[in-house]
């Protein structure tokens, strides 16, 4: 990184801080965020100063190119306190490679380290205090993108703005979820966007997912264009356990290459699990439902980490997963590794966490 770059980076403190009336035991995901936010402009072919302000609205025109032909990406990662107090973050050179890569699919800049790593250090530090110990706990970091140039032209903007946002977290999910296998709407295709972290493909996927949730389900498992193979849930990537044997879907084009999926899949075979990275059929799981040998399936991303399934539902049918003893649950195990490991309570043999 060329830290050069932050030595004209403009610091603002808030007059007081709202973290002494900040209830840190009743948080809501992504509903609340610190005192602080960090802002970099891009204009003129190349991104200016970064500025860590107090959390405030931004104002746009409303010709903005963000609001009318969605030119915008984000990234989701997390930052934990150790019993040191030292705050620590998890394989932020994954989000930021995976961040620059969506940028250029939506025809966006890309950023450098130094602005989107070294700047995040900088405003975590001033906001290490939000950062609360224990497992379960975490500040969840939200980096984006917006296009900000003005005119309904239908072309790429020259203009953006890179901002990062931070949030105390606990779960993103309580408790085991339902799902339901998509057999009609579809969340992306080849040659599509699927694999950037762009917001378009999540507001895609709302219609679809109320639907699920007026029919009593939490969440959808999307299938590529024939219906015929699963690929993942809308906030998380998607495994399942077939005896003892744990399968996922290879990424694509139409699958996110999750951080917290890639961790879970060196982290099992760093404890012996048998894992394949293969294409999952709708009708291989349907099947191993019917005769017990599915055992378990889970979801596994940043925010909710990792979150057992408790059954799905396929067209008219409804498959409720088998109770697996919680010291036999590869799903919890997993966790816990992950978890332990975050917050520096277990060895970090993969040089994962960098500390601040």
């Amino acid at each position: 990184m060329d830290l050069s770059i932050l030595n004209d980076l403009k610091l603002t403190k808030v007059a007081v801080s709202k973290i002494d009336t900040f209830d840190f035991e009743n948080v809501k995901f992504g509903e609340k965020f610190t005192d602080h936010m960090l802002i970099c402009e891009y204009k003129n072919g190349k991104w200016g100063s970064v500025e860590i302000k107090p959390y405030a609205p931004i104002t746009l025109d409303p010709s903005a190119r963000v609001y009318h032909y969605g030119q915008a990406i984000f990234e989701g990662m997390k930052a934990y306190k150790d019993e040191n107090d030292d705050v620590w973050m998890f394989r932020p050179d994954q989000n930021f490679e995976r961040f620059n890569k969506s940028a250029v699919r939506l025809a966006m800049p890309v950023i450098d380290e130094t602005r989107f790593i070294g700047g995040l250090r900088e405003l975590l530090k001033v906001e290490k205090e939000w950062v609360r110990k224990g497992l379960g706990n975490s500040l969840y970091i939200r980096p984006f993108m917006i296009a900000t140039e003005s005119g309904v032209i239908a072309s790429p903007s020259n203009e953006f703005i890179f901002c990062i946002l931070l949030s105390p977290a606990k779960s993103y999910y309580s408790g085991k979820i339902k799902v339901q296998i998509a057999d009609y709407y579809s969340r992306a295709a080849n040659g599509g966007i699927g694999a950037a972290k762009a917001s378009g493909n999540y507001s895609a996927q709302f219609y679809p997912t109320k639907l699920a949730q007026e029919a009593g389900f939490n969440q959808v498992i999307w299938t590529n264009s024939t219906h015929t193979h699963l690929e993942e849930s809308g906030t998380m990537n998607v495994f399942f356990r077939i005896n003892d044997t744990l399968y996922t879907a290879p990424t694509s084009d139409r699958i996110l290459d999750g951080v917290t999926r890639k961790s879970l899949i060196a982290l099992g075979e760093h404890l012996g699990y048998d894992i394949k990275i293969e294409p999952v059929q709708v009708d291989t799981i349907v099947n191993a439902a019917k005769n017990g040998t599915l055992k378990e399936i889970f979801g596994a991303g940043t925010a909710a980490v990792v979150n057992q399934i408790e059954g799905f539902a396929y067209k008219d049918d409804y498959y409720q997963l088998p109770d697996v003893a919680d010291e036999d649950s590869y799903a919890l195990q997993l966790k816990e590794a992950l978890t332990k490991l975050q917050n520096k309570l277990s060895d970090d043999p993969f040089n994962w966490t960098m500390k601040l």
